[in-house]
């Protein structure tokens, strides 16, 4: 009996000093520390600095210079989300957010400060009550025999036998228009499901690098990316793919992938970018951050970050909503009867 009381004794003494067993602390939840982490997470995680500052943003440690005398730790809640969205809004990046209960932070200049070139109540004219709606997918054949997509939301799935079976209903049409204005992304194997109809063969698409260490400039050597054809039914005529500014992320991705198809053309504004993956992490008050964490290029390894340039420019006219017209769809539906 005196043999095991003195086991557990030791065990008991184990467990209190072995430095495995003993919690880390927690980082301190004030203002100022949760300021300099949030600092910290951008700095050795975020995968843009060195372009951003190309582009004209400033360098990572002149905004902490910038926002970190208006941090002290008497200081509310509001007032540090404020601060804290005004410091991640320099990235000018749709991709950065932070989340408290209480709001989320966003920067959404990438769409704000351009014309729409979209207009929803023209665009329903266009659709009109008769469309077919397969997943995410809406489509139709317009009236001079122009097959007709809108895909809203990458965010909506779409498998593949709603693809086979809108391809196959548009299959006589003399073109087609994809229309993805206004579509801010979500699930890249959605906007890659689509792509692989408009290619009759395996393509390069891109690049993906991923962050190997702490430094700005340490990524992985460039990743190839490809789509293949799909098993299913193939778009083997010309097509058109609308765009506008808020077109992003996924769509953004979606865009560059059909720029290598051959028979493809993009017809609109720029799109919105946001090429770099999201990963989120956390602050010491529970707030939550998301940022860019792995690059994506073009096929000519171009950053794609801040939107791909159509083939064609068109814009809407105030002449033509006037009139009900979609300016853009016009223009699609000529070059493809051309």
């Amino acid at each position: 009996m005196k043999h095991y009381i003195f086991f557990i004794f030791c065990a008991i003494l184990a467990l209190l000093f072995c430095p495995s067993c003993i919690r880390e602390e927690e980082p301190d939840n004030t203002p100022v520390n949760n300021f300099e982490t949030l600092w910290r997470i951008i700095d050795t995680q975020y995968c843009f600095h060195d372009y951003k500052v190309q582009e004209g943003c400033l360098p990572w440690n002149e905004v902490y210079a910038k926002y970190r005398p208006h941090v002290h730790d008497g200081m509310t809640s509001a007032q540090l989300f404020e601060v804290l969205c005004d410091m991640l809004s320099e990235l000018r990046d749709g991709h950065v957010n932070l989340y408290s209960a209480a709001d989320v932070g966003r920067y959404w200049s990438w769409h704000e400060n351009y014309p729409s070139n979209f207009n929803d109540s023209v665009h329903q004219i266009y659709l009109g009550t008769d469309y077919r709606i397969a997943a995410g997918m809406y489509y139709k054949i317009l009236d001079d025999n122009i097959g007709y997509i809108y895909y809203g939301s990458f965010s909506s799935g779409i498998g593949e036998g709603n693809l086979d079976e809108a391809m196959y209903y548009l299959r006589l049409c003399n073109g087609l228009i994809v229309d993805v204005r206004n579509n801010s992304g979500g699930t890249l194997t959605y906007a890659e499901r689509l792509a692989e109809r408009f290619t009759n063969e395996k393509r390069l698409v891109g690049y993906i690098a991923h962050k190997t260490g702490t430094g700005h400039n340490d990524f992985s050597s460039p990743e190839t990316e490809y789509i293949e054809p799909s098993k299913g039914i193939r778009w083997q005529k010309k097509a058109v793919v609308l765009t506008n500014r808020s077109c992003y992320s996924a769509t953004n991705t979606f865009v560059r992938d059909m720029k290598e198809c051959p028979l493809v053309t993009i017809m609109g504004d720029r799109t919105g970018g946001g090429s770099g993956l999201p990963f989120s992490s956390e602050l010491p008050n529970g707030w939550s951050v998301r940022f860019s964490a792995c690059p994506m290029y073009d096929a000519g390894m171009n950053q794609i970050e801040f939107g791909i340039e159509p083939d064609t420019c068109v814009s809407l006219t105030q002449e033509d909503l006037a009139r009900n017209k979609d300016t853009m769809i016009e223009a699609a539906r000529e070059f493809l009867k051309r």
